[in-house]
């Protein structure tokens, strides 16, 4: 037995080191950014000192700022439109009584996430080429365009997390609500809604989260009317790449790292009051 136990201790070093590893990896770019953000120089690989004066100048450029304001547009009224319409389209398929039908909806539904972006990017812009030509509009590209192109690849995701909590969720509450007066709308948003909340919560942290980092959908499907972040820091690192620059992925690095906290906070309180309930 004390031989098994050092055997197991043996192996957990060696995976928590590799683990280990894998964060510094993955996160040690994240926090030379965010340092160098604070640099006074405009070194982008010595600190000179600590100062918040790239942090002004990308607050004070108006390119910047714009391209910001329309990132957060496009991803506020993009998690609205595919939470709203992949919550519908996830109660649709796990209403449905045709398996052959719920199996033909999930297929499509994975074609989204399993296809390129690249590719997705070329066909969505011919479509949208395609159909400006047939009305008589030669720049059809911009914010429309971009909206319906992020709706379409943020749409399996909300679906993917509001299937699990409907699966889980148990319907006989909602016959009980039903029986004892309810209408079957009034039951949904008072009996089903609430239990699947987390789910669709989570959708939405996503869908923004992924419209916020596009760029190889985004950059052929938007318009010289309406520019995203990506696409302009993509146009800036044709040039010097200064700190400000790093300023701006901080901002954004820190508005995604607390959507996922608070994500994860509300996930915990709906597993926490379902452990209750049992």
């Amino acid at each position: 037995m004390k031989k098994k136990t050092k055997t197991k201790r043996s192996l957990s070093l060696p995976s928590k080191f590799y683990m280990l590893l894998i964060f510094i990896f993955l996160y040690a770019p994240i926090a030379v950014m965010i340092l160098f953000s604070f640099n006074e120089s405009s070194s982008t690989y010595v600190f000179s000192g600590f100062s918040t004066k790239w942090w002004q100048e990308m607050f004070q450029n108006s390119a910047a700022v714009s391209a910001l304001k329309n990132t957060l547009l496009l991803a506020v009224v993009n998690s609205v439109c595919a939470t709203v319409l992949g919550s519908v389209g996830a109660i649709g398929i796990f209403g449905a009584k045709s398996r052959l039908y719920k199996r033909a909806m999930m297929s499509v539904t994975n074609v989204p996430m399993m296809n390129p972006e690249i590719v997705t990017g070329i066909s969505m812009m011919l479509l949208f080429v395609f159909a400006g030509t047939l009305v008589g509009r030669a720049d059809v590209l911009g914010f429309w365009t971009l909206l319906i192109a992020h709706v379409t690849f943020s749409l399996p995701y909300v679906i993917l997390n509001v299937l699990p909590k409907l699966r889980q969720f148990d319907m006989n509450v909602y016959e009980a609500a039903v029986d004892l007066g309810c209408t079957g709308t009034r039951a949904f948003f008072k009996v089903v809604l609430p239990g699947i909340a987390s789910g669709i919560l989570t959708g939405f942290v996503m869908s923004f989260t992924l419209s916020i980092d596009d760029f190889i959908i985004s950059y052929f499907t938007n318009g010289p009317g309406f520019q995203t972040l990506p696409i302009y820091i993509f146009s800036m690192t044709k040039k010097r790449v200064k700190p400000d620059m790093y300023a701006l992925s901080a901002l954004i690095f820190f508005v995604i790292l607390v959507l996922l906290i608070i994500m994860n906070a509300v996930q915990a309180k709906a597993l926490k009051k379902k452990g209750n309930k049992f």
